[in-house]
């Protein structure tokens, strides 16, 4: 549900969103959580950066779909943790440095910085979000606007809503990133990335036999699985644990050995918000060339589906748990 109200120098909009008020609030101050939604349909995000403090300055770089880079930065004024933003907006070069609207061939009479205040309101484990943008002149520039904040918050609701898979793999760029939410405790999640009883039970797409070869969940520690398909053809993948931080983060090498030297270094993170878990995975391959060729052989499919896998596994864990 959304709402815009335009008084005289001011755009308003209201939405609320299926996901706790924690995750809202971290869309707009984690930097890589902001590049998934930040812009309107058809836009990327490839940089952000936040220093989140009174004083302190965001800049971004918004990328149009014909490839034109349009950055932009501010400072944060106020700063309620998971209450309240009150920020500056102004159109920059990629170095930080202000610039009018007309650099980027836009009205000459757009003001140089305006005003951004955005609150986060908890209602039955759904957050209530109101923008407030000061300073917007009248005309096709805050229709644009309006249009823009709208689309970006279509994107906003599917980066944090508390179900399904979210897979962004941007052009040119050599990682793959993956998101989701489960209904357990990072603990279980972690223990589910980590124990090798329970990897069987979800890596890899359903009609995989999976086994776990060896699993040395520690720093420099190996880890090798095998799959196996309904016409017996024998798939294995190994890698090397680089960082492992209970519960919060693993960071380990990703090789399938049908095509050795090709590696990916994969990092994933875990943070629990009210029993909820949310999951980040990012893996950085060695050219843009790799993470393709990954994509053409079906990855994103078969993320979705071992991700699937993992929450029904998790489901019924968390049951366990409780009634235990």
């Amino acid at each position: 549900m959304a709402t815009a109200l335009k008084n005289k120098d001011e755009l308003i909009i209201t939405r609320i969103f299926d996901a706790p008020r924690e995750l809202a609030w971290k869309a707009w101050t984690d930097p890589e959580l902001f590049k998934s939604w930040w812009g309107p349909k058809n836009f990327t995000a490839p940089v952000s950066k936040i220093d989140l403090r009174v004083g302190g300055i965001y800049l971004y770089c918004m990328r149009g779909p014909d490839g034109k880079d349009y950055w932009g930065t501010g400072v944060y004024r106020e700063i309620v943790p998971m209450e309240r933003l009150v920020l500056t907006d102004s159109f920059a070069d990629e170095k930080g440095n202000v610039v009018p609207a007309s650099h980027y061939g836009m009205a000459g009479d757009w003001p140089q910085e305006l005003l951004v205040t955005v609150t986060f309101e908890e209602i039955g484990g759904k957050t209530k979000m109101t923008l407030r943008h000061e300073g917007i002149p009248a005309g096709m520039m805050r229709e644009l606007t309006e249009t823009g904040w709208s689309e970006s918050f279509d994107k906003l609701a599917e980066s944090i809503v508390t179900s399904g898979t979210r897979i962004i793999a941007e052009r040119g760029k050599q990682e793959v990133v993956i998101t989701r939410v489960f209904d357990a405790p990072r603990e279980l999640v972690f223990k589910a990335y980590t124990d090798p009883k329970l990897i069987p039970q979800w890596w890899g797409p359903k009609r995989f036999t999976t086994t776990v070869d060896r699993m040395d969940v520690r720093p420099g520690g190996i880890w090798r699985i095998v799959q196996r398909d309904p016409d017996g053809n024998i798939y294995a993948f190994q890698g090397v644990y680089h960082e492992v931080s209970s519960p919060e983060r693993l960071v380990s090498t990703f090789e399938f050995e049908g095509t050795p030297g090709h590696i990916s270094l994969d990092t994933v993170t875990f943070e629990e918000h009210n029993d909820k878990t949310r999951l980040l995975s990012r893996s950085v391959f060695q050219s843009v060339e790799d993470r393709d060729e990954m994509l053409k052989e079906g990855m994103e499919e078969g993320v979705a589906e071992t991700m699937d896998r993992l929450a029904g596994l998790l489901a019924g864990a968390a049951v366990e748990r409780k009634a235990a």
